[in-house]
């Protein structure tokens, strides 16, 4: 497995089947910003934009215009959905066979603009959800803080300082773990016109 990240911002994803699975599917691919097509023809729910509900059978019309497609439905109608979609040049997601499809999807953690992401391809998923639960708990929020200030510092370092090896030290000096420590002892903004301070 390659692992990747996709930006999937203004980009249509299929998602076949409304159940448990491919609820849950929806909402990770509506944060991270996707438009979303639900088939499904017993979901009764009213689905705020960007997510459309088509209340039919499925048929390999709908996944026209999808960046990816998850096959969330029967075993029956994720096996068409795969070929349709294998057809059609589009990755799919097969929540009831994951050998069929192209790709499989890690136990994720965020916090803010860190992802952290673990897989077992497949082998554990049990294991690997219990393993994101000990990151859950080990990388709390202050990390968002960190890497957000990190950002902006980032984008200082590169417009102030000429010399690519001092640029490449100060970044490197700036994800040492002693700011996480002072991060969390004086707080955002001491800690942001501390990095500052060594431009």
């Amino acid at each position: 497995m390659f692992p990747i990240l996709l930006d999937l911002r203004g980009k249509l994803v299929c998602v076949i089947g409304g159940g448990a699975v491919g609820s849950r599917k929806t909402r990770a691919a509506v944060d991270a910003g996707a438009s979303v097509r639900v088939v499904d023809p017993q979901v009764t729910l009213s689905l705020p934009d960007p997510i459309t509900h088509i209340t039919e059978l499925y048929r390999a019309e709908h996944l026209e215009g999808a960046t990816l497609v998850f096959a969330c439905a029967t075993p029956e109608v994720n096996t068409r959905v795969v070929a349709d979609a294998h057809q059609h040049g589009i990755w799919v997601n097969a929540a009831s066979s994951p050998d069929a499809g192209d790709f499989t999807l890690p136990a994720v953690v965020r916090r803010g603009g860190l992802t952290l992401a673990v897989s077992t391809e497949g082998a554990s998923p049990a294991l690997a959800r219990r393993i994101r639960e000990k990151l859950e708990s080990e990388f709390d929020n202050i990390f968002a803080v960190w890497v957000q200030i990190l950002a902006e510092v980032r984008t200082e370092v590169l417009a102030t300082v000429a010399d690519e090896v001092r640029r490449r030290e100060l970044l490197d000096s700036f994800a040492d773990w002693s700011w996480l420590t002072r991060l969390r002892a004086e707080g955002t903004e001491a800690v942001r016109q501390a990095m500052r301070a060594c431009l």
